[in-house]
Protein backbone atom coordinates (compact mmCIF):
# COMPACT_ATOMS: atom_id res chain seq x y z
CA UNK A 1 0.00 0.00 0.00
CA UNK A 2 1.22 3.69 -0.96
CA UNK A 3 -0.12 6.32 0.79
CA UNK A 4 -3.23 4.24 1.77
CA UNK A 5 -3.61 3.12 -1.87
CA UNK A 6 -3.03 -0.29 -3.48
CA UNK A 7 -0.20 -0.86 -5.46
CA UNK A 8 0.02 -3.22 -8.30
CA UNK A 9 3.00 -4.13 -9.75
CA UNK A 10 4.35 -5.48 -13.49
CA UNK A 11 4.04 -8.95 -12.73
CA UNK A 12 0.37 -8.75 -11.26
CA UNK A 13 -0.64 -6.55 -14.50
CA UNK A 14 0.97 -9.58 -16.88
CA UNK A 15 -0.63 -11.96 -14.40
CA UNK A 16 -4.37 -10.06 -15.22
CA UNK A 17 -3.38 -9.74 -18.97
CA UNK A 18 -2.66 -13.39 -19.00
CA UNK A 19 -6.18 -14.56 -17.90
CA UNK A 20 -8.84 -11.66 -18.95
CA UNK A 21 -7.03 -11.75 -22.40
CA UNK A 22 -7.35 -15.15 -22.43
CA UNK A 23 -3.71 -16.17 -23.10
CA UNK A 24 -3.01 -18.41 -20.75
CA UNK A 25 -3.61 -21.77 -21.82
CA UNK A 26 -6.57 -22.74 -18.99
CA UNK A 27 -7.75 -19.21 -19.74
CA UNK A 28 -8.61 -19.99 -23.24
CA UNK A 29 -12.09 -19.32 -24.56
CA UNK A 30 -14.92 -21.92 -26.27
CA UNK A 31 -16.01 -19.13 -28.37
CA UNK A 32 -15.37 -15.83 -30.53
CA UNK A 33 -17.87 -13.97 -28.75
CA UNK A 34 -16.13 -15.23 -25.01
CA UNK A 35 -12.72 -13.68 -26.96
CA UNK A 36 -14.75 -10.53 -28.03
CA UNK A 37 -16.37 -9.65 -24.61
CA UNK A 38 -13.29 -10.17 -22.42
CA UNK A 39 -11.30 -7.99 -24.56
CA UNK A 40 -14.28 -5.49 -25.31
CA UNK A 41 -13.44 -4.99 -28.79
CA UNK A 42 -10.85 -6.41 -31.64
CA UNK A 43 -9.34 -4.20 -34.27
CA UNK A 44 -11.11 -4.81 -37.42
CA UNK A 45 -8.66 -2.01 -39.45
CA UNK A 46 -7.37 -5.36 -40.78
CA UNK A 47 -9.82 -8.08 -41.34
CA UNK A 48 -7.31 -11.14 -40.66
CA UNK A 49 -6.44 -9.37 -37.11
CA UNK A 50 -10.31 -10.83 -36.02
CA UNK A 51 -9.14 -14.10 -36.87
CA UNK A 52 -5.94 -14.40 -35.57
CA UNK A 53 -6.57 -12.23 -32.21
CA UNK A 54 -9.30 -14.90 -31.49
CA UNK A 55 -7.28 -17.98 -32.79
CA UNK A 56 -4.81 -17.43 -30.37
CA UNK A 57 -7.10 -16.99 -27.45
CA UNK A 58 -9.48 -20.50 -28.39
CA UNK A 59 -9.19 -23.86 -27.08
CA UNK A 60 -10.43 -25.09 -30.13
CA UNK A 61 -8.08 -22.98 -32.75
CA UNK A 62 -9.25 -25.56 -35.43
CA UNK A 63 -12.78 -23.34 -34.70
CA UNK A 64 -11.33 -20.03 -35.61
CA UNK A 65 -12.98 -19.52 -39.19
CA UNK A 66 -15.71 -21.30 -39.55
CA UNK A 67 -17.25 -19.82 -35.57
CA UNK A 68 -16.32 -16.79 -35.81
CA UNK A 69 -17.82 -15.72 -39.42
CA UNK A 70 -21.25 -17.47 -38.08
CA UNK A 71 -20.95 -15.28 -35.02
CA UNK A 72 -20.37 -12.15 -37.56
CA UNK A 73 -22.49 -13.35 -40.39
CA UNK A 74 -25.17 -15.48 -39.22
CA UNK A 75 -25.80 -15.46 -35.57
CA UNK A 76 -24.47 -12.14 -35.67
CA UNK A 77 -23.69 -12.00 -32.03
CA UNK A 78 -20.46 -10.11 -33.42
CA UNK A 79 -20.28 -6.53 -35.29
CA UNK A 80 -18.07 -5.08 -37.44
CA UNK A 81 -18.55 -1.19 -37.14
CA UNK A 82 -16.62 2.27 -36.70
CA UNK A 83 -15.86 2.88 -32.81
CA UNK A 84 -12.99 4.55 -30.66
CA UNK A 85 -11.01 7.02 -32.80
CA UNK A 86 -12.78 6.45 -35.61
CA UNK A 87 -11.08 2.64 -36.28
CA UNK A 88 -13.09 -0.80 -37.32
CA UNK A 89 -13.27 -2.80 -34.43
CA UNK A 90 -15.48 -5.86 -34.04
CA UNK A 91 -17.80 -5.84 -31.00
CA UNK A 92 -20.07 -7.74 -28.84
CA UNK A 93 -23.22 -7.34 -30.52
CA UNK A 94 -24.86 -5.85 -27.36
CA UNK A 95 -22.13 -3.09 -27.07
CA UNK A 96 -23.01 -1.48 -30.40
CA UNK A 97 -25.40 0.93 -28.73
CA UNK A 98 -23.07 1.67 -26.04
CA UNK A 99 -20.24 2.33 -29.01
CA UNK A 100 -22.32 4.47 -30.99
CA UNK A 101 -23.48 6.78 -28.36
CA UNK A 102 -20.38 7.03 -26.71
CA UNK A 103 -18.12 7.72 -29.33
CA UNK A 104 -19.54 7.14 -32.62
CA UNK A 105 -21.62 10.45 -32.24
CA UNK A 106 -19.23 12.74 -31.85
CA UNK A 107 -16.90 11.50 -34.54
CA UNK A 108 -19.90 11.36 -36.71
CA UNK A 109 -20.77 14.80 -36.70
CA UNK A 110 -17.53 15.83 -37.51
CA UNK A 111 -17.21 13.38 -40.73
CA UNK A 112 -20.66 14.48 -42.20
CA UNK A 113 -19.09 18.20 -41.74
CA UNK A 114 -15.70 17.56 -43.02
CA UNK A 115 -18.00 15.54 -46.36
CA UNK A 116 -20.28 18.73 -46.58
CA UNK A 117 -17.44 21.40 -46.52
CA UNK A 118 -14.65 19.01 -48.67
CA UNK A 119 -17.91 19.21 -51.43
CA UNK A 120 -18.87 22.59 -51.14
CA UNK A 121 -15.16 24.13 -51.78
CA UNK A 122 -15.15 21.31 -54.59
CA UNK A 123 -18.43 22.92 -56.32
CA UNK A 124 -20.10 19.63 -55.86
CA UNK A 125 -23.87 19.09 -55.35
CA UNK A 126 -25.04 20.34 -51.63
CA UNK A 127 -26.71 19.13 -48.59
CA UNK A 128 -30.08 18.46 -49.89
CA UNK A 129 -28.62 17.08 -53.10
CA UNK A 130 -26.34 14.71 -50.57
CA UNK A 131 -29.67 14.09 -48.50
CA UNK A 132 -31.48 12.24 -51.28
CA UNK A 133 -28.61 10.31 -52.53
CA UNK A 134 -27.96 8.92 -48.65
CA UNK A 135 -32.20 8.22 -48.57
CA UNK A 136 -31.72 6.29 -52.47
CA UNK A 137 -28.83 4.77 -51.05
CA UNK A 138 -30.11 2.89 -48.08
CA UNK A 139 -33.84 2.03 -49.73
CA UNK A 140 -31.72 0.22 -51.68
CA UNK A 141 -29.34 -1.32 -49.14
CA UNK A 142 -32.45 -2.59 -47.49
CA UNK A 143 -33.65 -4.00 -50.44
CA UNK A 144 -30.35 -5.93 -51.05
CA UNK A 145 -29.60 -6.98 -47.71
CA UNK A 146 -25.94 -6.93 -48.75
CA UNK A 147 -24.48 -4.77 -51.33
CA UNK A 148 -20.99 -3.71 -52.47
CA UNK A 149 -20.26 -0.02 -52.98
CA UNK A 150 -19.90 -0.92 -56.84
CA UNK A 151 -23.52 -2.63 -56.43
CA UNK A 152 -25.14 0.12 -54.39
CA UNK A 153 -23.94 3.15 -57.11
CA UNK A 154 -25.53 0.06 -59.72
CA UNK A 155 -29.16 0.92 -58.02
CA UNK A 156 -28.17 4.59 -57.32
CA UNK A 157 -25.76 6.07 -60.01
CA UNK A 158 -25.43 9.57 -58.14
CA UNK A 159 -22.99 7.44 -55.44
CA UNK A 160 -20.19 7.65 -58.88
CA UNK A 161 -20.16 11.54 -58.94
CA UNK A 162 -16.71 12.76 -57.96
CA UNK A 163 -15.64 15.58 -56.91
CA UNK A 164 -12.18 16.97 -56.35
CA UNK A 165 -10.57 17.09 -52.64
CA UNK A 166 -7.97 19.58 -51.44
CA UNK A 167 -7.60 21.42 -54.54
CA UNK A 168 -4.07 22.57 -55.74
CA UNK A 169 -2.21 21.27 -52.43
CA UNK A 170 -0.02 18.31 -52.78
CA UNK A 171 -2.12 15.84 -51.32
CA UNK A 172 -4.70 16.78 -54.10
CA UNK A 173 -7.02 13.35 -54.92
CA UNK A 174 -10.75 12.71 -56.44
CA UNK A 175 -12.96 11.58 -54.13
CA UNK A 176 -16.19 9.53 -55.04
CA UNK A 177 -19.38 9.86 -53.47
CA UNK A 178 -20.05 6.60 -52.49
CA UNK A 179 -16.54 5.97 -50.66
CA UNK A 180 -17.36 9.17 -48.48
CA UNK A 181 -20.87 8.41 -47.67
CA UNK A 182 -20.80 5.07 -46.69
CA UNK A 183 -17.86 5.46 -44.15
CA UNK A 184 -19.90 8.68 -42.95
CA UNK A 185 -23.08 6.30 -42.44
CA UNK A 186 -20.68 3.82 -41.10
CA UNK A 187 -19.91 5.96 -38.62
CA UNK A 188 -23.14 7.33 -37.63
CA UNK A 189 -24.63 3.95 -36.91
CA UNK A 190 -26.58 3.52 -40.40
CA UNK A 191 -24.26 0.62 -42.17
CA UNK A 192 -21.81 -1.98 -41.06
CA UNK A 193 -19.51 -4.08 -42.66
CA UNK A 194 -21.00 -7.36 -43.97
CA UNK A 195 -19.06 -10.48 -45.46
CA UNK A 196 -16.10 -9.90 -47.42
CA UNK A 197 -16.04 -10.75 -50.82
CA UNK A 198 -13.11 -13.38 -50.44
CA UNK A 199 -11.93 -15.69 -47.62
CA UNK A 200 -11.60 -14.39 -44.59
CA UNK A 201 -8.27 -12.57 -45.15
CA UNK A 202 -10.02 -10.34 -47.56
CA UNK A 203 -10.22 -6.19 -47.17
CA UNK A 204 -12.89 -6.16 -49.90
CA UNK A 205 -16.32 -6.20 -48.06
CA UNK A 206 -20.37 -5.65 -48.18
CA UNK A 207 -22.30 -2.97 -46.86
CA UNK A 208 -25.64 -4.27 -44.86
CA UNK A 209 -27.88 -2.34 -42.94
CA UNK A 210 -27.11 -1.86 -39.21
CA UNK A 211 -29.13 -3.95 -36.34
CA UNK A 212 -31.42 -1.50 -34.89
CA UNK A 213 -30.15 -0.76 -31.11
CA UNK A 214 -31.95 2.04 -29.04
CA UNK A 215 -30.45 5.91 -28.25
CA UNK A 216 -28.48 5.85 -25.40
CA UNK A 217 -27.29 9.01 -23.30
CA UNK A 218 -24.08 9.44 -24.09
CA UNK A 219 -22.09 10.03 -20.78
CA UNK A 220 -23.94 6.98 -19.64
CA UNK A 221 -22.47 4.97 -22.48
CA UNK A 222 -18.85 6.43 -21.82
CA UNK A 223 -19.78 5.02 -18.31
CA UNK A 224 -20.86 1.56 -19.57
CA UNK A 225 -17.62 1.67 -22.25
CA UNK A 226 -15.24 2.43 -19.55
CA UNK A 227 -16.16 -0.26 -16.75
CA UNK A 228 -16.25 -2.52 -19.39
CA UNK A 229 -12.65 -1.94 -20.90
CA UNK A 230 -11.15 -1.30 -17.02
CA UNK A 231 -12.45 -4.28 -16.51
CA UNK A 232 -10.72 -6.09 -19.12
CA UNK A 233 -7.48 -3.87 -19.18
CA UNK A 234 -6.79 -2.48 -15.41
CA UNK A 235 -5.15 -1.19 -13.84
CA UNK A 236 -4.98 1.81 -16.89
CA UNK A 237 -3.49 5.41 -16.10
CA UNK A 238 -5.53 8.29 -17.90
CA UNK A 239 -3.69 8.61 -20.50
CA UNK A 240 -4.15 4.96 -21.45
CA UNK A 241 -7.81 5.51 -21.38
CA UNK A 242 -8.03 8.91 -22.95
CA UNK A 243 -6.16 7.16 -25.87
CA UNK A 244 -8.18 3.83 -26.28
CA UNK A 245 -10.94 5.92 -26.04
CA UNK A 246 -10.61 9.18 -28.02
CA UNK A 247 -12.50 10.92 -25.34
CA UNK A 248 -11.25 14.28 -23.90
CA UNK A 249 -10.05 14.10 -20.39
CA UNK A 250 -12.76 15.77 -18.70
CA UNK A 251 -15.15 12.91 -19.90
CA UNK A 252 -12.45 10.25 -19.11
CA UNK A 253 -12.54 11.85 -15.72
CA UNK A 254 -16.44 12.29 -15.74
CA UNK A 255 -16.87 8.31 -16.23
CA UNK A 256 -14.34 6.91 -14.11
CA UNK A 257 -16.39 9.32 -11.33
CA UNK A 258 -19.26 7.64 -12.36
CA UNK A 259 -18.54 3.93 -12.10
CA UNK A 260 -16.22 4.76 -8.61
CA UNK A 261 -13.18 3.23 -10.02
CA UNK A 262 -10.60 2.58 -7.49
CA UNK A 263 -6.99 4.37 -8.18
CA UNK A 264 -4.03 2.40 -7.37
CA UNK A 265 -0.25 2.80 -8.06
CA UNK A 266 1.87 1.24 -10.40
CA UNK A 267 6.01 0.12 -10.77
CA UNK A 268 6.07 3.11 -13.21
CA UNK A 269 4.89 6.14 -10.53
CA UNK A 270 1.71 6.52 -12.69
CA UNK A 271 -1.61 6.28 -10.55
CA UNK A 272 -3.50 3.63 -12.64
CA UNK A 273 -8.03 3.13 -12.31
CA UNK A 274 -9.27 -0.32 -11.80
CA UNK A 275 -13.27 -1.30 -11.50
CA UNK A 276 -14.99 -1.10 -8.13
CA UNK A 277 -14.35 -4.36 -6.41
CA UNK A 278 -11.56 -5.15 -7.93
CA UNK A 279 -8.60 -4.67 -5.64
CA UNK A 280 -7.88 -8.29 -4.31
CA UNK A 281 -4.56 -9.59 -5.88
CA UNK A 282 -5.01 -11.41 -8.87
CA UNK A 283 -2.13 -14.32 -9.06
CA UNK A 284 -0.04 -15.99 -11.87
CA UNK A 285 -1.50 -18.49 -14.22
CA UNK A 286 -0.70 -21.91 -12.66
CA UNK A 287 1.97 -22.71 -15.79
CA UNK A 288 3.87 -20.46 -18.05
CA UNK A 289 2.32 -19.50 -21.50
CA UNK A 290 3.35 -18.30 -25.07
CA UNK A 291 1.50 -16.64 -27.80
CA UNK A 292 1.46 -15.55 -31.53
CA UNK A 293 -0.73 -12.64 -31.34
CA UNK A 294 -1.23 -10.71 -35.20
CA UNK A 295 -0.89 -6.55 -36.15
CA UNK A 296 -2.97 -4.74 -34.41
CA UNK A 297 -4.18 -7.21 -31.75
CA UNK A 298 -5.95 -5.57 -28.85
CA UNK A 299 -3.76 -6.33 -26.11
CA UNK A 300 -0.63 -4.90 -27.83
CA UNK A 301 -2.49 -2.04 -28.73
CA UNK A 302 -4.80 -1.42 -25.22
CA UNK A 303 -2.31 0.73 -23.58
CA UNK A 304 -0.76 4.13 -24.33
CA UNK A 305 1.95 3.13 -22.20
CA UNK A 306 3.61 -0.31 -22.99
CA UNK A 307 6.87 -0.07 -21.16
CA UNK A 308 5.61 -2.70 -18.80
CA UNK A 309 4.81 -5.65 -21.39
CA UNK A 310 6.97 -3.84 -23.98
CA UNK A 311 10.13 -3.48 -24.19
CA UNK A 312 11.15 0.22 -25.60
CA UNK A 313 14.34 -1.13 -27.85
CA UNK A 314 11.93 -3.41 -29.49
CA UNK A 315 9.31 -0.85 -30.45
CA UNK A 316 11.15 0.29 -33.89
CA UNK A 317 11.36 -3.07 -34.87
CA UNK A 318 7.73 -3.88 -34.46
CA UNK A 319 6.08 -0.98 -35.24
CA UNK A 320 5.40 0.88 -37.94
CA UNK A 321 6.25 4.71 -38.38
CA UNK A 322 2.23 5.84 -37.40
CA UNK A 323 2.23 2.97 -34.30
CA UNK A 324 0.60 0.29 -35.52
CA UNK A 325 2.18 -2.51 -34.06
CA UNK A 326 2.78 -5.84 -35.81
CA UNK A 327 2.72 -9.26 -35.25
CA UNK A 328 4.62 -10.03 -31.53
CA UNK A 329 5.38 -12.98 -30.02
CA UNK A 330 4.91 -13.33 -25.76
CA UNK A 331 6.23 -14.90 -23.38
CA UNK A 332 4.67 -15.31 -19.91
CA UNK A 333 3.26 -11.04 -20.62
CA UNK A 334 6.21 -9.46 -22.08
CA UNK A 335 6.40 -9.07 -26.01
CA UNK A 336 9.92 -10.98 -26.54
CA UNK A 337 9.98 -11.30 -30.67
CA UNK A 338 7.96 -10.88 -33.79
CA UNK A 339 6.76 -13.44 -36.41
CA UNK A 340 5.43 -13.65 -39.76
CA UNK A 341 4.38 -16.03 -43.06
CA UNK A 342 6.26 -16.57 -45.10
CA UNK A 343 5.25 -16.85 -49.04
CA UNK A 344 4.79 -20.81 -48.47
CA UNK A 345 2.92 -20.23 -45.45
CA UNK A 346 5.52 -21.27 -42.88
CA UNK A 347 5.18 -19.73 -39.75
CA UNK A 348 8.69 -18.41 -38.80
CA UNK A 349 9.42 -16.53 -36.04
CA UNK A 350 12.50 -14.34 -34.47
CA UNK A 351 12.89 -13.83 -30.62
CA UNK A 352 14.42 -10.36 -29.65
CA UNK A 353 15.07 -11.23 -26.13
CA UNK A 354 18.20 -13.63 -26.25
CA UNK A 355 17.89 -14.65 -22.53
CA UNK A 356 13.95 -16.39 -22.12
CA UNK A 357 15.62 -19.83 -22.04
CA UNK A 358 14.63 -23.10 -23.79
CA UNK A 359 11.24 -23.72 -22.18
CA UNK A 360 10.53 -20.59 -23.63
CA UNK A 361 11.68 -21.47 -27.66
CA UNK A 362 10.04 -24.44 -27.11
CA UNK A 363 6.51 -23.35 -25.86
CA UNK A 364 6.95 -20.40 -28.69
CA UNK A 365 7.19 -23.12 -31.06
CA UNK A 366 4.33 -25.06 -30.32
CA UNK A 367 1.98 -21.95 -30.35
CA UNK A 368 3.56 -21.72 -34.16
CA UNK A 369 2.78 -25.26 -35.28
CA UNK A 370 -0.74 -24.19 -33.28
CA UNK A 371 -1.48 -21.43 -35.70
CA UNK A 372 -0.14 -23.03 -38.61
CA UNK A 373 -2.70 -26.15 -38.47
CA UNK A 374 -5.44 -24.01 -38.34
CA UNK A 375 -4.31 -21.33 -40.71
CA UNK A 376 -3.79 -23.68 -43.52
CA UNK A 377 -3.26 -22.86 -47.02
CA UNK A 378 -4.42 -19.09 -46.32
CA UNK A 379 -1.77 -16.45 -46.57
CA UNK A 380 -1.68 -13.49 -44.40
CA UNK A 381 0.36 -10.26 -45.13
CA UNK A 382 -0.49 -7.42 -42.50
CA UNK A 383 -1.81 -4.30 -44.01
CA UNK A 384 0.48 -2.31 -41.69
CA UNK A 385 3.84 -3.77 -42.46
CA UNK A 386 6.83 -3.54 -39.91
CA UNK A 387 10.68 -3.96 -40.44
CA UNK A 388 10.68 -7.79 -38.47
CA UNK A 389 7.70 -8.62 -40.26
CA UNK A 390 8.97 -7.85 -43.80
CA UNK A 391 12.29 -9.11 -43.41
CA UNK A 392 10.79 -12.02 -41.87
CA UNK A 393 8.41 -12.82 -45.03
CA UNK A 394 11.22 -12.79 -47.45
Amino acid sequence: MSGGRRHIGVAERRARLAVRHRLAGPARATAPAEVAEALVALHGSDPATVYLAVGARLAEAAKTVPETERALYEDRTLVRMHGMRHTVFVFPAELTAVVHASTGLTVAARERAHLLKDMAQAGAPDAAWLAEVESAALAALARLGQATATELSAAEPRLREQFTYAAGKSYEGVHTVSTRLLRVLGVEGKVVRGRPLGSWTSSQFRWAPAPDHAELDPAAAQAVLLDRWLHACGPATEADLKWWTGWRVTEVRRALTAIGAQPVTLDEGDTGYVTAGDLPPVTEPSRPWAALLPALDPTAMAWQQRDWYLPPELRPLLFDRSGNVGPTVWWNGLVVGGWAQRRDGEIVWRILDPGIGREAEQAIAAEAERLRGWVGTAKVTPRFRTPVERELSE
